[in-house]
């Protein structure tokens, strides 16, 4: 439909990279819709900055661990109009850190259902109407994964590592799954970036800072540019690339 938007999605999109990205996709002239799973004030606050840049914001509530809920979202964003032209599965969580030995399997479901499970619901609904076998005018798909799927976080929160790891798997067989249907799926490994998560787990982030070579820990700022670049049309050949961004660990 002439006139109407291009949109990228991006999930977790209320604070850190999920907000940085969200900025730095506006920057780039493309509309973004902004989903969150709580906090709405900053989902709303942030949509505001993006207007102001003269860009659309669509503010998305939903918990990309739920199968109904991930549906409506893309249902509330058809119904915007306009096209699906990205999506950046930023959403994700850790538990406290500490042993696999002290951890429930409640934990372990729930750390797998939003990173695993949530990244690949949104996936499906993403390459249904982006993939030319569907009618769609392809498109690009940004995995958030970590180095911790190679590293493992062993002492820490090896269960997150795992689910990275997992993440890691499906952006390359998804990238071959698609690539011929017009959409590009590549990840980004962050190494350890100064956001809420982090702070939430209780991971001491001035000693982290001291295990990186380059002996800072890194800013949501720098994930997002990575992210932007594997969006555009500058990263036409990159398929079922990892590109990780960590500083030199």
């Amino acid at each position: 439909m002439p006139g109407m938007p291009d949109w990228i999605l991006i999930t977790g999109s209320s604070r850190g990279i999920g907000a940085a990205t969200a900025w730095r996709c506006a920057q780039a002239g493309w509309d973004v819709a902004l989903n969150f799973a709580r906090d709405a004030a900053a989902a709303q606050a942030l949509a505001a900055r993006i207007e102001q840049l003269g860009r659309r914001a669509l503010v998305l509530q939903a918990d990309v661990a739920d199968e109904a809920q991930v549906a409506a979202m893309f249902e509330r964003l058809d119904a915007a109009g306009g096209r699906l032209a990205g999506l950046v599965n930023n959403a994700g969580i850790v538990a406290p850190a500490g042993r696999l030995e002290t951890m429930t399997t409640a934990r372990w479901r729930r750390v797998f259902d939003v990173n695993v499970i949530g990244t690949l619901l949104c996936c499906q609904h993403a390459a249904r109407r982006m993939s030319t076998r569907h009618g769609g005018a392809g498109g690009a798909i940004v995995n958030l994964s970590s180095r911790a799927a190679e590293f493992g976080s062993a002492g820490i929160y090896v269960d997150y590592a795992a689910s990275k790891g997992a993440v890691d798997t499906l952006t390359k067989g998804l990238a071959r799954e698609l690539i011929g249907e017009g959409i590009r799926v590549n990840g980004v490994r962050p190494g350890i970036i100064e956001t809420d998560i982090h702070a939430d787990s209780g991971l001491d982030l001035h000693d982290a800072a001291s295990t990186i070579p380059i002996q800072r820990l890194g800013r949501p700022e720098e994930i997002a540019e990575a992210i932007a670049w594997l969006l555009s049309d500058a990263a036409s050949y990159t398929v079922g690339a990892m590109l990780d961004v960590a500083g030199g660990r």
